[in-house]
């Protein structure tokens, strides 16, 4: 049952542990991205700019939602393209087995933190796979996938 004694936690998953793992994600794209030598822009967050740290701009809200853009790919194959949009969820699951690898071995404890964010990371690997487009038109990263093998081009941004 969730108590007042639950806010605290809730701020600290919602505020905390759920911007972790967006930045997780949107490293994937990024990374991935990189090592196909696209030029990268980055965003943490929706609404007013807070500020820019090089590519990345994070934003008021930074608790909800990010998003990558990639131009100028050196390699500029379908496969890559797809490679690029599962990078995200591919972090998010490393990130999962990493982290329940390290508390299996006794390096991190168990603890709430790493629960909650093995669920988030859960929840955005479903999210970003699942096909579909949002209000604005953009597509989550699994119809991404699609419309580039479909279609063999990519769309910007990805989520």
């Amino acid at each position: 049952m969730f108590t007042l004694a639950d806010i605290w936690t809730f701020f600290l998953a919602f505020f905390l542990t759920l911007p972790m793992v967006t930045i997780v994600h949107e490293a994937g794209h990024v990374l991935t991205a990189r090592l196909f030598g696209a030029k990268i822009k980055f965003c943490i967050g929706t609404g007013k700019r807070l500020f820019n740290i090089g590519p990345l701009e994070v934003k008021r809200m930074y608790f909800m939602e990010g998003w990558c853009q990639y131009t100028e790919l050196k390699y500029n194959k379908v496969w890559v393209h797809v490679l690029i949009y599962l990078s995200g969820s591919i972090f998010n699951l490393l990130a999962i087995l990493v982290i329940n690898f390290l508390i299996y071995e006794g390096i991190i404890p168990v603890h709430l933190f790493f629960y909650q964010f093995a669920y988030f990371s859960v929840y955005f690997i479903f999210f970003s796979l699942f096909p579909f487009r949002n209000g604005q038109g953009k597509p989550s990263d699994g119809q991404a996938v699609l419309d580039v093998i479909r279609y063999g081009k990519a769309e910007d941004p990805i989520d």
